[in-house]
């Protein structure tokens, strides 16, 4: 059992890794460029609980898969651990309290935005009700944001861990 938990840590490991960077900086990015609001809207809603379903997969599968002994061996030293938690506790309070909360709130600012075409509010007039619900979710998203930077910080604090502990024969 062993000898399988090296190369199942690492892919888990860099697939974690990727998978926050590139979901994080690269497809965000492009799909806020280059889709309408209410597309971008309709693809992160739908995207980012599956990329935090994913994260904190990944992370149990790292933690699970550290050689030589999976879990057990994590706990060997503080520095090891400590990513680990600090990642597995960000990522989990964006699984369960902000991902939700965020899109609760843009969905929300959607049906708000219908309500006030409605009311027909003069031009650049923003109704009390979606001034609060801006607020809301400037909050939930902000720290939903930030929380997912000290996992990927987390996440990279363990890989430098990690990588320093690789040997490679020179032959």
């Amino acid at each position: 059992m062993s000898s399988i938990l090296g190369p199942v840590h690492l892919l888990a490991y860099s697939t974690l890794l990727g998978t926050e960077l590139y979901q994080s900086f690269v497809m965000t990015k492009v799909a806020y460029q280059a889709l309408p609001r209410s597309a971008f809207t309709s693809l992160q809603k739908r995207v980012f609980p599956i990329y935090f379903q994913s994260q904190s997969l990944l992370l149990l599968l790292a933690a699970v898969s550290i050689p030589p002994h999976g879990l057990i061996s994590l706990f060997k030293e503080k520095s090891d651990w400590i990513p680990f938690a600090v990642a597995g506790i960000t990522a989990g309070l964006n699984l369960v309290v902000y991902g939700p909360r965020t899109k609760e709130l843009m969905i929300e600012k959607v049906h708000q935005a219908t309500r006030d075409v409605d009311l027909e509010l003069s031009t650049g007039t923003v109704s009390e009700s979606m001034k609060k619900l801006n607020r809301s979710f400037s909050r939930a998203h902000a720290m939903s944001i930030h929380l997912n930077l000290v996992a990927i910080g987390a996440t990279l604090w363990y890989g430098w861990r990690l990588a320093s502990r690789l040997r490679f024969d020179t032959k």
